[in-house]
């Protein structure tokens, strides 16, 4: 398959570190002129930009975590004025407040070429018709894919998420040869496709899923069912988006584009760099990004890296498929969630209809994810009448759908109901098997 620019996918390992160092050095002086936060860790560990020779050095740099984009949220980390920010991205936050990134004209260029080069990778051309279904939006993801498309010369189907009538029709009628989505929605497409007996209508080759985890076994029965080869991609808003790696013809590991990324092994609790091969914690460090650059993330995902090149000709590090975080992060129906955001709504609620105590249940239904929430009711509440119950769970569902951006079926349970812990409460029952 074609490789966007083999001048840069297939550089020696030393050419590689040799970029790598002249970028790390150009990133570090001026986020320690730009970014309050860098600046003040780097002091504290005694440092000045002036230490740092190349990617050697890197492990003596300063970590950096979600956290901080809270602390400084929204543009506190920004290493460009606003005026120079051509384009912002959010996520959702733990404390209700929206992960907020940013980018410069040059960052568009660098983002929708890194997804140029994962789509060449699995091998799509000006040829191929894309039809985008992650979302549009805030979310990085269905703008993250669409420039990318129209890098390579394809032609753009905007569908966004959603509508799934719609969706296959479209398929259907202007014959996309390419599909993105998360993984369980391309499962409930695949079912609705059998359903309405449309299958040996479609054009679609290749399907492109992430943004949340997927197994073997799920990518086997998407391709069987939609009759496409799966490819598994990687990205997350802090870093860029989708487009960070990505697998190629031969889906051994996701190429990470490292004349823009460093990725690193660590061990999660001490934080020291890991021998290569091993399995630890995905740390992330930019080295082109403008606008909002970050050394050494915490990712929280626990994989590993693949350092030998690979048979596609590429020589670029490949990360394993991530087995699972390092936080008690949920991932459902693509959307990143944790109990703390929802027991912030419920302690935030108001009145006395609730008590404190829920349970998240999550599981996995027709290939797609469920997502109820059990919630006890006070003693004064459990004596009204199923009117006003149904009242509360409807108020409290539209507070969390606003908080989080995600459908919750709501259950208000009778009090005491729910077991107490004298230790750390389990809020999360996740039955869905991956």
């Amino acid at each position: 398959m074609a490789i966007l620019h083999p001048e840069i996918e297939t550089l020696p390992r030393e050419e590689i570190k040799k970029l790598q160092s002249e970028k790390l050095v150009w990133q570090v002086k001026r986020m320690y002129e730009n970014v309050e936060c860098f600046r003040n860790r780097m002091d504290e560990k005694g440092l000045k930009p002036e230490d740092i020779h190349g990617v050697e050095d890197l492990a003596k740099l300063p970590f950096s975590y979600k956290q901080d984009l809270r602390d400084y949220y929204p543009y506190g980390l920004f290493a460009e004025p606003l005026e120079n920010i051509r384009r912002v991205h959010a996520s959702s936050g733990t404390t209700g407040k929206r992960i907020v990134v940013g980018y410069t004209d040059n960052d568009l260029d660098m983002w929708s070429d890194c997804v140029a080069r994962m789509l060449k990778a699995i091998g799509l051309s000006d040829k191929d018709i894309f039809q985008v279904s992650f979302g549009y939006g805030l979310f990085t993801g269905g703008f993250g894919l669409h420039a990318g498309v129209e890098k390579i010369g394809a032609t753009v189907i905007p569908m966004s998420s959603g509508n799934t009538s719609l969706q296959i029709q479209t398929m259907v009628d202007f014959k996309a040869t390419a599909i993105c989505c998360t993984p369980s929605y391309a499962m409930y497409l695949a079912e609705e496709v059998e359903k309405a007996g449309v299958k040996d209508q479609l054009s679609l080759k290749v399907g492109v899923f992430g943004a949340e985890p997927w197994s073997e076994s799920m990518r086997h029965e998407i391709e069987e069912k939609l009759g496409i080869k799966a490819y598994d991609i990687y990205g997350l808003s802090e870093i860029l988006g989708p487009g960070v790696s990505c697998e190629c013809e031969y889906q051994c590991g996701m190429h990470v584009w490292e004349d823009h990324f460093i990725p690193e092994i660590i061990d999660p609790d001490t934080g020291e760099v890991l021998p290569e091969g091993s399995t630890g914690e995905l740390v992330f460090t930019t080295i082109s990004k403008e606008g909002f650059p970050v050394i050494r993330y915490h990712t929280r995902d626990i994989c590993s890296l693949e350092y030998a090149p690979c048979k596609c000709g590429r020589t670029h590090i490949r990360m394993n498929k991530p087995s699972g975080r390092s936080d008690d992060m949920l991932i459902i129906r693509g959307v990143n969630v944790f109990p703390s955001q929802i027991e912030e709504v419920l302690l935030d609620f108001g009145g006395n209809e609730i008590t404190p105590n829920y349970i998240i249940k999550i599981d996995r239904v027709n290939n797609t994810d469920t997502f109820d929430l059990d919630v006890e009711m006070s003693e004064s509440m459990f004596t009204d009448d199923l009117k006003s119950i149904t009242k509360t769970e409807k108020a409290i569902t539209e507070k969390l759908r606003s908080a989080l951006g995600l459908g919750v079926r709501v259950h208000l349970v009778n009090p005491k109901t729910i077991a107490r812990s004298e230790g750390k409460a389990k809020r999360v029952l996740d039955l869905r098997k991956l």
